[in-house]
C-alpha cells in the first residue's frame, strides 16, 4: 500500500493549495486524511497529497477528529476523556444540501456563545471557512447522495475535574444522511405529551446544546415508552421548555407563540430564524411563555429544529389540533431555506 500511495503522489506536492494529507500507518494499517501544512516523512508513515482512495477503508465511512480524517469505526475517545467523564462540552447539528448549508451563520454563531459561556478554546485556524471545508469534504467522501445530517462535537480533551491536560479542546465532525423524505410535510400529524419524569433548571447552561443531554434523554426513552413522536421537558416551574430535539410553537387566535428562552429551552437555530423571518413576512410572533394546559388550549401546534423546519403536532394529550397555518408556514419556511 505504501507504494501504491508514493506511486501517485503528484510531482507538484509542495505548491498545492488543499495541503490535504494522507497518513498511512501501515503498522496498524489505518488511513487517515489530514488537514494543515506538513511534509512528506519516510516509512512507515508517509504522508502525501492526493484526493482519495476508497479502497482504502471497505465501509468507505469517514469521520473528522482533531485535524485528521478517519474510518468512522477508529476508536478515539479514552477513558479520561472529559466528555465521557463529565460531559463536558457541546454540539451542533448542521443540515448539508447540495453542498449548502442552511442557516450556517446561526450554527456558528451559537455554537461560538457556547464555547466562549464554558470557557472552551479551539485552535485559531478553526474559522467558519475552515469547518465548511471539512464539513463538505466530508460529504462528499461520505458518498452521500441527498441531503445530510452533520454533527459538530465539542469537549475539552483529557483530564481530572479540576484540570485538562491540553490547552485547547478536541472537536469530532460527522456526516450522514438525511432520510429522502425530510423535508415533506407530515400529514398524520404528531402525537406529543409531557415527559412526567424530569424537570429542567433554568439557568445560564439551559440553552446550550450541551454534551450534558441527560434530561432529554430520558424524555426520549418516555416517549419511544409510550409510542409518542417527541415528548415535551418542562422546567422547575412546571412550564414547557422545548422536545427532545425540537422547540415547539403554538398558534392561537392567528397569533404564534413559542417560550422565551428564559424558560430554559434549547437556543434552536431554527427557532431564531423562524422568529424574525415570519415576522417579516406579516404574521404576529411573540415569545411567552406556556403551561402545558395553554398548549392544550391552543388551535394549532408544530415542532422546530435544524434539518426537518417544521413538523406538524396533530395530538398533544386528549387535544387534537389542525394544520392550516402551519401547513401553510411548512411550505414558506421550505421555500426560504432550500
Amino acid at each position: 500500500m505504501y507504494e501504491k500511495l508514493m506511486k501517485d503522489l503528484p510531482d507538484n506536492k509542495e505548491s498545492l493549495q488543499a495541503q490535504i494529507r494522507i497518513r498511512y500507518e501501515s503498522d496498524t494499517n489505518q488511513t487517515r486524511i489530514r488537514y494543515g501544512p506538513g511534509t512528506l516523512r519516510s516509512s512507515p508513515i508517509a504522508y502525501c497529497f492526493v484526493a482519495f482512495f476508497p479502497e482504502l477503508h471497505p465501509m468507505n465511512t469517514w469521520l473528522f477528529y482533531n485535524e485528521a480524517i478517519i474510518p468512522a469505526d477508529t476508536p478515539i475517545i479514552t477513558a479520561g476523556s472529559r466528555g465521557l467523564r463529565f460531559g463536558d462540552g457541546l454540539f451542533e447539528t448542521i443540515k448539508v444540501v447540495n453542498g449548502k448549508m442552511p442557516l450556517f451563520d446561526l450554527h456558528i454563531e451559537r455554537m461560538n456563545q457556547g464555547l466562549n459561556l464554558l470557557n472552551i478554546t479551539l485552535p485559531d485556524h478553526y474559522t467558519p471557512d475552515y469547518l465548511t471545508q471539512i464539513i463538505l469534504d466530508l460529504y462528499n467522501r461520505n458518498n452521500i447522495p441527498g441531503a445530510a445530517r452533520v454533527r459538530i462535537t465539542i469537549f475539552r480533551g483529557n483530564g481530572t475535574l479540576f484540570a485538562t491536560e491540553e490547552p485547547h479542546a478536541s472537536i469530532i465532525i460527522q456526516a450522514e444522511p438525511l432520510a429522502s423524505d425530510y423535508l415533506a410535510f407530515n400529514e398524520t400529524g404528531f402525537t406529543i405529551d409531557v415527559c412526567p419524569v424530569v424537570q429542567k433548571s433554568v439557568d445560564q447552561l439551559a440553552n446550550l446544546k450541551s454534551n450534558n443531554y441527560l434530561p432529554y434523554v430520558i424524555a426520549a426513552q418516555y416517549a419511544r415508552q409510550h409510542q409518542l413522536n417527541e415528548c415535551l421537558v418542562l422546567n422547575t416551574h412546571n412550564r414547557i421548555c422545548d422536545g427532545t430535539i425540537s422547540n415547539i410553537f403554538r398558534i392561537h387566535q392567528n397569533s404564534i407563540y413559542t417560550p422565551p428562552l428564559s424558560e430554559g429551552g434549547v437556543a434552536g437555530v431554527m427557532r431564531k430564524y423562524l422568529l424574525t423571518a415570519l415576522s417579516k413576512a406579516g404574521y404576529a410572533v411573540h415569545e411567552k411563555i406556556c403551561t402545558p394546559d395553554e398548549l392544550e388550549a391552543a388551535n394549532e401546534v408544530f415542532l422546530t429544529n435544524a434539518l426537518y423546519g417544521i413538523r406538524w403536532v396533530a395530538r398533544f394529550r386528549n387535544k387534537m389540533y389542525t394544520n392550516k397555518l402551519v401547513a401553510e408556514l411548512h411550505q414558506k419556511v421550505e421555500q426560504l431555506t432550500s
